[in-house]
């Protein structure tokens, strides 16, 4: 069975709230694994068929150590992926076999007329190292800079999930 690999980057735990749910929506096509960035691969594993890779919007975009250090200073708790974060990963990331699929998702906050997305600036960098994009970028709502997650995200990123598995099996298929 093939596989896909979702990596993601999380402070407060929103952003791995709704990868827990993309992984639960993609299980239902594709063996998933679920990997906290820090902890994600530096090669494209070559029974990964899909890459799946989300973060916060930071500053209008993926976060940066700066970002990461000012989210630090929001809590008392300790951040999810404090290292490293997904802008570090795919600049360090080799370039994929070819006819890998990604996708790329973010979090944000619900309030009109915020610019900015990581998911838009992680979707140019996977196509710039090779992967085929599967669906556009796709953002999740938290209430604010700390979350919680707006009541209904995690279902819908679980449905997003499997329309993604979807038009990569469609993809696959040959009627893309």
């Amino acid at each position: 069975m093939e596989r896909a690999l979702v990596v993601f980057e999380s402070m407060f735990g929103n952003t791995r709230t709704v990868a827990e749910a993309v992984a639960e929506g993609l299980s239902s096509r594709l063996m998933t694994d679920l990997v906290e960035v820090s902890h994600a691969p530096s090669r494209i594993p070559e029974d990964v068929t899909l890459v799946v890779v989300g973060g916060p919007t930071h500053a209008f975009g993926l976060s940066r150590s700066g970002t990461r250090q000012d989210a630090a200073t929001q809590t008392d708790e300790p951040l999810v992926s404090p290292a490293g974060g997904l802008r570090e990963w795919l600049d360090a990331v080799e370039r994929p076999r070819s006819g890998v699929d990604a996708a790329a998702f973010d979090t944000r906050i619900d309030k009109p007329r915020v610019p900015g997305s990581a998911a838009r600036g992680a979707e140019k960098r996977l196509r710039r190292l090779g992967f085929r994009v599967a669906v556009p970028a796709e953002s999740f709502y938290v209430t604010g800079t700390k979350g919680p997650l707006v009541l209904g995200e995690r279902e819908r990123a679980c449905r997003w999930a499997e329309q993604v598995a979807g038009s990569k099996t469609v993809h696959q298929g040959g009627r893309r």
